[in-house]
């Protein structure tokens, strides 16, 4: 374990530093940032201007709900959009091969192999966001570490789906409009799952359960998360996790390096 942890601090400060030899892209990426939570706020503001509010969701609580996105924004474009929607590039040009011969997991290379700064404005939005909702309802520290559990499992669900959609590109290469899918539909977690009729509620919840990224975590922070949809959100993303290892193994098996 010590030796991942090495391998870890070594990809994401040569990352780090390549990354940072191009700093206006920072300045660009706030204000994309900012641009993106703007609509958010102006599409929710449309839905309440009226005295309208989604049931059981006052502004702030839905507010922290766009918070919630933000932050899984934020996330994803640090972590995992730099290495997973790599994947397809790896297995089009061979190079595969050279992380297949390396001495570590070759799922542990490219899921961490670089980390993106310009997802950082989006994870401050986010957290300030969230310190704003918890000063106008009066939020506890309590609240806010227990939403942490959700969150991390919010997280290993993505992941898990991301990566396992990229372990598909052995099989079709050109799996970019498939991706692009997948962040479409996480789009809805702009909104508390309420918000959506109920065929829709089901399929972001037993389908892509975009219930768990946003909504869950949220409800968690206000207090009124049962705790049986955090046990089932850690079951999931442990569940989604060994499978998207078992998918990545089982594919493996069809890869054709570039070198035979």
């Amino acid at each position: 374990m010590g030796k991942y942890w090495r391998i870890l601090r070594l990809f994401w400060g040569t990352a780090i530093a390549a990354e940072l030899e191009y700093r206006l892209n920072f300045a660009i990426a706030t204000l994309s940032s900012i641009g993106n939570l703007g609509g958010s706020l102006f599409s929710l503001f449309l839905f309440y201007r009226t005295g309208y509010q989604f049931s059981g969701w006052s502004w702030q609580e839905a507010l922290l709900v766009v918070g919630m996105f933000t932050l899984l924004q934020g996330i994803a474009n640090t972590f995992f959009s730099p290495n997973l929607n790599r994947i397809v590039q790896q297995v089009q040009e061979g190079t595969l091969d050279f992380v297949l011969l390396k001495p570590i997991s070759s799922q542990f290379w490219l899921s961490t192999r670089m980390v993106s700064p310009w997802g950082i404005p989006d994870l401050l939005l986010g957290i300030a966001i969230f310190g704003y909702v918890g000063w106008q309802l009066d939020l506890s520290p309590w609240n806010y570490l227990l939403s942490l559990i959700p969150i991390a499992f919010g997280m290993l669900i993505l992941y898990s789906l991301w990566f396992m959609l990229g372990a598909t590109s052995i099989w079709f290469v050109k799996i970019y409009n498939v991706t692009e899918v997948l962040r479409g539909f996480l789009e809805a977690g702009r909104y508390p799952i309420v918000a959506y009729p109920g065929i829709f509620r089901f399929f972001f919840t037993f389908i892509v359960p975009v219930v768990f990224l946003t909504t869950i975590p949220a409800e968690t922070m206000l207090g009124r998360s049962p705790g049986s949809w955090i046990i089932g959100a850690g079951a999931l993303g442990i569940l989604l996790l060994f499978l998207s290892n078992l998918i990545w193994r089982f594919a493996l098996r069809f890869y054709t390096s570039a070198s035979s």
